[in-house]
């Protein structure tokens, strides 16, 4: 079945229908697809299958996995699947909350390039959000394909984002064929014609209304001069001054580890993040030596609290208590879970410290639940909080906005996984792909024979990263 066969048949079934259809926006609609239908019709299934196969190979696609976007797109990618023998991945639109709680199920090697299928694009989130989900087990997504494309800015939009679409044909070429065949009116194709000219869908969602200078070609100096908390500022200070985009995550616990560890490191790094609750024998002596040691090595103290109450208690935690962690953590961080009284909490401490906090918009281990929605509403909130709030713990960027810092965890010279779902990239794909700002990297310098050589490797490997951003590279 050719390309004007296959929309004859979509048209004889219903799967597209001309009227007056109210769309998920709210938006009224001359032209609706419901091509749920397809799975009732398996002459129509076998000839949509084959034809995205014939899109991809037409297009010179590269793939090693298939995902369907769900639900409509998953019998799809199925039977590409099968009759192509191609290994598939599926994913959830949201994980369970048992089993394993996985949002992609299926089995797949790190950095395995996966081609994602979908049945209609209209603005391409879906699309987005499944290529979200599928990068943060570390699977890579360039291309996508689709069997209808609405021609209402979608492509273009996923352009924007990274990921070429290809589709079988669009809704222009579907308005061809049925009136030439008298399906439809020349007032009916007029009407849809207008329709698509007055929707067009033309930015990003989440894009600010003003432009601002976009993240990607600017350096830490001018994001200096740009960033108005004295945290933010001297972060990226030491940074450009160092040319070091590495934060080490010194998870020991004995003091006399940290301080040596912090000793050895410390030319390197811009940032030493610290688990003091971890520490056999955590004392004001041993704070104050580390404060020494921030002072002589030019770094940060982040302590990676992972705040999560409500305002009034975390206020507690962040000022009292044994670690009285506001008094000596230039920075530490929150889950956004609890909502904006949490970072309120925080606030109220260390605001007239000028103490700074990171979100955690997303995590690297498998099946956590910080993405999506979640990731969206810790962006409004840290927006929202700009005078405390400087950046977020993620695994890729999250916001355009050059004043926020991005820190990526799970990171290491080579990609991989541990037993316990830690998931690791390599520095070029956080910073050069990802476009975040600082890796951070633990267990690959602190298990290492010579701590400060490896650290030394790390901080290399990072600034490389970080001059192919700047030169526009990338690392696909």
């Amino acid at each position: 079945m050719d390309s004007e066969g296959l929309i004859l048949r979509l048209f004889d079934v219903n799967a597209v229908k001309f009227g007056s259809f109210t769309l998920k926006s709210g938006i009224q609609s001359p032209v609706y697809f419901d091509l749920r239908v397809m799975v009732s019709y398996p002459d129509i299934m076998d000839a949509v299958a084959e034809t995205l196969f014939e899109t991809a190979r037409k297009s010179g696609v590269k793939y090693s996995v298939l995902c369907g976007v769900p639900y409509t797109a998953l019998p799809i990618a199925t039977l590409m699947a099968v009759k192509q023998k191609v290994p598939m991945v599926i994913r959830r639109k949201e994980a369970k909350s048992y089993g394993t709680k996985k949002m992609i199920e299926g089995v797949f090697e790190q950095g395995d390039v996966c081609l994602i299928v979908e049945d209609v694009v209209t603005s391409g989130s879906s699309v987005m959000e499944t290529s979200q989900s599928l990068a943060e087990v570390g699977l890579k997504v360039t291309d996508a394909i689709v069997l209808l494309d609405r021609a209402q800015g979608g492509a273009a939009r996923l352009r924007d984002s990274g990921i070429n679409l290809y589709s079988a044909f669009d809704l222009p070429r579907v308005l061809e064929v049925l009136q030439s065949h008298s399906k439809i009116s020349a007032e009916v194709v007029q009407s849809v014609k207008l329709f698509i000219q007055q929707n067009m869908i033309t930015s990003l969602p989440q894009q600010p209304a003003a432009k601002k200078p976009r993240r990607e070609y600017l350096g830490y100096k001018a994001r200096t001069e740009l960033c108005e908390h004295p945290v933010a500022k001297q972060l990226f200070s030491i940074m450009e001054d160092k040319q070091t985009n590495l934060a080490f995550s010194v998870d020991v616990t004995t003091s006399s580890q940290v301080l040596e560890l912090a000793d050895q490191v410390g030319p390197y790094i811009c940032v030493l993040k610290t688990h003091v609750d971890i520490l056999e024998d955590f004392s004001a002596t041993f704070i104050q030596s580390l404060q020494d040691l921030a002072q002589k090595h030019n770094f940060l103290i982040f302590e990676d609290r992972k705040f999560a109450d409500i305002g009034n208690t975390v206020q507690h935690q962040y000022s009292s208590g044994v670690y009285r962690i506001s008094e000596w953590s230039h920075i530490t961080n929150a889950h956004s879970v609890a909502g904006p009284g949490t970072i309120s909490g925080l606030k109220a401490v260390g605001g007239a410290k000028n103490r700074a906090c990171l979100l955690i918009g997303q995590m690297s281990s498998s099946g956590n639940l910080a993405m999506g929605d979640y990731t969206q509403a810790t962006v409004k909130m840290a927006e929202e909080n700009g005078d405390f709030v400087i950046g977020f713990i993620s695994t890729s960027s999250l916001s355009p906005d050059p004043k926020f810092i991005h820190m990526t965890p799970g990171v290491k010279l080579v990609e991989g996984k541990d037993d316990l779902g830690q998931r690791y990239l390599t520095p070029a794909e956080v910073i050069t792909n990802r476009k975040s700002d600082i890796i951070i990297v633990g267990r690959g310098i602190y298990q290492a024979s010579n701590p400060g050589e490896v650290a030394k490797q790390y901080q290399a490997a990072g600034m490389k990263a970080y001059h192919q951003l700047l030169e526009g590279e990338t690392d696909r």
